[in-house]
Formats: C-alpha cells, sequence, structure tokens
C-alpha cells in the first residue's frame, strides 16, 4: 500500500532544506520547531527511510541524506503540481477560467448578448467562450444533445427534458423600405397588408394561430437568411414582418412597424437541461443574465 504523503509535510521537508534550518522553516510555516520536527519524522516513517543525517555537534544545519537529496525533487514537483491544481480549480469555481458554450437565435445574440458577455466575463482572460448563431429548432437540438451548456431561444414546442425560462418578450412587426407607402404609419394592422408582396421568413410562423396567419399561407417568397432577407426588401422586393429583437440596430433605409392587430408576442429565454447541473461558468453567466433582468436566481435553481 502506498504512504499518503501529506502536502503539508512535502512543504516542511522543502523548507528545511531550501532554509538550511528547522528554526526558519517553523517561522515560514508560523509553527513550532518541535512541531516541524515531528512532521519530518512522521514523512520519513512513511517513507522508510530518513530524510535528513543525524546531527552532531560539527554539523549545525540539516544535511540531506542520498535518499532526502533524490526526494526532494520529487517533493518540489508533487507541491507543485498540487498548488497548480488547486489554482486552476479555484479559477474554475469563480467561473475565471474554463469552457462556456451558449447556443443562441441570432437576435439575442447580435442585439444583446455582446454587452452581456462583455459584463460578465470583464478580466478574465483563461475563459474561452463558444458561441453558436442558429434558429430556434437548431439551438434546441444543441442542447438536447448536449453539444452547448444552455440555449437562448423561444420554445416553439414544449420538450419533457427541456427547461424553458423565460427573460425577454419581443413583439411582431412589420419590416419594409423607408420609401414604401406603409413607411410612415406609427403601427399597422394585418388588414393594412393585404396586397402587399410579403416575404416569409422562419420567425413568420410565430403568426401561426392568429387572425394573421393567411399572410404567411399567401407569401410569394420564403427566405431563411437575415442577410439575403433584409437584401432584398432593401431593394423593394416586397414587406416581412420580423420580431423587434431580429430587427438590425442600424437599419439603414428600413423601418420597423408594431404590429398592433393582432399583436403578437414571443417569449425569448434560456433553454437547459432539466434536472442537470450546469457547469461552472454557465451557472455563473446563467444566474448573471437572470439578475440583469432583475429575476431571482434562487426561483429557478
Amino acid at each position: 500500500m502506498l504512504p499518503d504523503l501529506k502536502i503539508v509535510q512535502l512543504r516542511h521537508f522543502v523548507w528545511v532544506a531550501e532554509l538550511q534550518g528547522f528554526h526558519a522553516a517553523a517561522e515560514r510555516a508560523h509553527r513550532t520547531q518541535p512541531a516541524i520536527s515531528l512532521s519530518i519524522r512522521d514523512l520519513e516513517g512513511k517513507l522508510g527511510q530518513a530524510l535528513f543525517e543525524k546531527r552532531n555537534a560539527r554539523v549545525t544545519k540539516p544535511e540531506l541524506t542520498p535518499f532526502g537529496v533524490q526526494f526532494l525533487a520529487y517533493a518540489k514537483e508533487l507541491i507543485e503540481h498540487h498548488d497548480r491544481v488547486v489554482r486552476d480549480m479555484n479559477l474554475i469555481a469563480q467561473y475565471k477560467s474554463g469552457h462556456l458554450r451558449i447556443a443562441s437565435v441570432p437576435s439575442i445574440a447580435s442585439r444583446l448578448l455582446p454587452d452581456i458577455l462583455t459584463r460578465f466575463i470583464g478580466d478574465a482572460t483563461d475563459l474561452h467562450v463558444s458561441l453558436f448563431d442558429d434558429n430556434s429548432e437548431a439551438v434546441l437540438n444543441m442542447v438536447e444533445n448536449q453539444q452547448v451548456d444552455f440555449g437562448i431561444s423561444s420554445l416553439w414546442e414544449a420538450e419533457s427534458d427541456i427547461r424553458f425560462i423565460p427573460i425577454w418578450e419581443d413583439s411582431i412587426g412589420v419590416v419594409c423600405h423607408q420609401n414604401h407607402p406603409l413607411a410612415g404609419e406609427a403601427q399597422l394592422g394585418w388588414q393594412q397588408l393585404r396586397g402587399e408582396r410579403l416575404i416569409a421568413n422562419g420567425t413568420s410562423r410565430l403568426l401561426a394561430g392568429t387572425r394573421a396567419e393567411e399572410l404567411v399561407s399567401d407569401s410569394q417568397f420564403y427566405i431563411s437568411n437575415m442577410i439575403s432577407l433584409l437584401a432584398m426588401i432593401e431593394a423593394g422586393m416586397g414587406i416581412t414582418t420580423l420580431p423587434r429583437f431580429a430587427f438590425p440596430a442600424e437599419a439603414g433605409q428600413l423601418r420597423f412597424i408594431p404590429l398592433a392587430d393582432p399583436l403578437v408576442t414571443r417569449d425569448i429565454g434560456i433553454v437547459r437541461q432539466a434536472n442537470r447541473s450546469l457547469p461552472v461558468a454557465a451557472q455563473a453567466l446563467f444566474e448573471f443574465i437572470l439578475r440583469d433582468n432583475e429575476l431571482d436566481p434562487a426561483e429557478w435553481r
């Protein structure tokens, strides 16, 4: 059976060897000299070999035995490894190190996450972040398959193994070119959109089940990519509906007009595996987002 070597005893041994004295080692350890001597004797007992030569009148300083000389290098290596592990674990426990993996719908990834992550990460240069930008279905799939720690999306269909924590509310509006006849309206009803060339997109299904549902079924075009969609609107091809968060902050020649009749909203929040603990950094970010939105993390643990 291997001996149980205690780090504190290894430190005492190294300090006696390096400081060349039991008294100096005792001061370094904030212990009494007899306590250091006892610690060294216990370590020698575990190793089955003497670490220091027997003291005599002619030898005033501790002298390592041949075994002690060999063991000193190993003791330093063990201490260094122990201290490195403790430092690393401490950084991870304080979410200053590790790897944070998040998936998010593009609207939150581009509009809100830059500020959130900048404030959360601060000066934690050893915390690595992977952010995956995709639609709600892809985000849910990544969470279900444990490819990410958690996701940010709207929840289209409730899943038994997915927990949804609503954070933000988003409303639907009409997006058109600034020269479009509708661009000057303060708000719109779906009846005003009759006869317009509507370009559907991945968020258009938010209108399903509302009085505006026929707008989706009558769409002449469907464009899934947001950059392409906005380029088509800028070119005057037609109009579309989008959640407000999905509308770019720098809109250029585009206008966002709230759709008030019907008023259609969606909840966006955090999706995570139910009954599974998050990694330390992910849990810290999760709670940071909750507090940032004046929600109590204790209610969602």
